[in-house]
């Protein structure tokens, strides 16, 4: 799924994944681990996002929006999903078995211009955009996958974006707001430390 799908083969899905886990493996055990020096020289800059979900529920979800090192991004990334979610207790080590990892990268985003705030449903396509609203400070994100999950059509997912940023659920249909929408290809654990696919 998404632009970088060409760029990305499902080889290179396979070791974000396993990169990941073992980069929050690495760090609950109290080992040092840096981002896999393999990865580093061949993976062009991304955005990315790691998932963790345990028993079908989110677990955490942290990553960056803007292009960067796609290796120590996803090392920083996935450790601070399994630590820093604000929304979760951290990821304890006797968690890890029944968690499974799930590994987005996206394309950088892309302001969404419109004359009117009525015109972003139609700019927005469910399944392939991910979303980012910014009015001010305040800022929210959902991953391309989170639409189809839900069955939102776009312009639910344009309120739920704006309720991830702190604002009123419809305040995509005024003009003091900025829409960007990004693509994204999905790499996941099928079952903790399973079969990974996606791309």
């Amino acid at each position: 799924m998404g632009v970088l799908s060409a760029a990305l083969t499902q080889e290179d899905g396979e070791a974000l994944v396993r990169a990941a886990r073992a980069a929050v493996t690495a760090f609950l055990e109290g080992r040092q681990a840096g981002p896999d020096p393999g990865l580093e020289s061949r993976l062009p800059d991304s955005g990315v996002f790691v998932t963790l979900q345990r028993k079908g529920s989110l677990r955490g979800c942290i990553g960056y929006t803007e292009p960067q090192r796609l290796a120590r991004a996803l090392h920083d990334a996935a450790i601070a999903a399994a630590t820093q979610d604000p929304r979760f207790e951290p990821v304890a080590a006797d968690e890890l078995g029944d968690i499974t990892f799930e590994v987005t990268v996206l394309t950088p985003p892309e302001r969404i211009t419109v004359d009117h705030p009525s015109e972003y449903p139609s700019r927005i396509t469910v399944g392939r955009d991910g979303l980012v609203v910014r009015r001010g400070s305040d800022s929210g994100l959902l991953l391309p996958q989170v639409p189809a999950e839900y069955n939102w059509d776009s312009a639910e997912f344009l309120s739920h974006t704006c309720i991830k940023a702190g604002l009123e659920r419809d305040v995509w249909r005024t003009k003091d707001l900025e829409v960007y929408r990004f693509g994204g290809t999905v790499f996941r654990e099928e079952e903790p430390c399973g079969r990974i696919s996606g791309g």
